[in-house]
C-alpha cells in the first residue's frame, strides 16, 4: 500500500469498523491519526556539538522532513547544561509524510529489530501511544558503515481518540504489531 492507499484504507475499512465497534453516532467521533512525532534526546550533546548535527541529518533522512534541534529551558550545573543549549532533535509528521513513515515503520523497520515479538500496548490515558526504538539503524535509509554511535528515539502516535481502548483499536487497525490482542 502506498500513502494514498493507507488513507483510502482508513476511510473505507478502518473508520466504518471503528464506528461499528464503538457505536459512534457521528463520523466526526471516529478517532483519526493526527500526527507522528519523532523525538531523540541527546544527553552527550553538551560535550560535542557535532552529535546534534549528525542526529538532525539522520532523522531528516529517515522521515523525509527537516528535523529541528530542541533546546534546554534552564541551567542545570550537575549535567553541565546551560540554558538554550541543543539537547535533542525532533520532527512532527502530518498528512502524506505521516502515512509514508507509518508504512515504512510497520513494513520495513520494525521487522528488522532483532528478536522482535511485537510492541507493548501501554498508552498514555488519552489514546496516544509512544514507541521507543533503541537503534536508528533499523531504518533502511541509514547506512550502518557511516554510523558513529547508536541512538534511540521515541515515536509518538497522536490520535484524536478519547480513550486508550479507542486509540489501541485505531493503531491496531493500521497494522502496528502489538504483543497481545487485548489492551493491558
Amino acid at each position: 500500500m502506498d500513502t494514498a492507499q493507507y488513507k483510502k484504507h482508513y476511510k473505507e475499512v478502518i473508520a466504518p469498523a471503528l464506528q461499528k465497534q464503538f457505536n459512534y453516532s457521528s463520523a466526526m467521533q471516529i478517532p483519526v491519526l493526527k500526527k507522528i512525532v519523532i523525538n531523540q534526546g541527546l544527553g552527550d550533546a553538551t560535550q560535542d556539538k557535532k552529535i546534534v548535527d549528525v542526529a538532525i541529518n539522520e532523522i531528516t533522512t529517515i522521515t523525509g522532513q527537516k528535523a529541528v534541534a530542541t533546546y534546554s529551558k534552564k541551567d542545570i550545573a550537575n549535567f553541565k547544561l546551560r540554558k538554550k543549549m541543543p539537547i535533542g532533535v525532533m520532527v512532527t509528521l502530518r498528512r502524506e509524510r505521516m502515512y509514508e513513515f507509518l508504512e515504512k515503520l510497520i513494513r520495513i523497520a520494525l521487522p528488522r529489530i532483532r528478536d522482535f515479538k511485537g510492541i507493548n500496548s501501554k498508552f498514555d490515558g488519552r489514546g496516544n501511544y509512544t514507541l521507543g526504538v533503541t537503534e536508528q539503524i533499523i531504518f533502511p535509509e541509514i547506512n550502518i558503515d557511516q554510523v558513529d554511535r547508536l541512538q534511540g528515539m521515541n515515536i509518538t502516535f497522536v490520535t484524536s481518540a478519547a480513550t486508550d481502548e479507542e486509540g489501541y483499536a485505531l493503531l491496531k487497525a493500521f497494522g502496528l504489531p502489538f504483543k497481545n490482542a487485548n489492551n493491558d
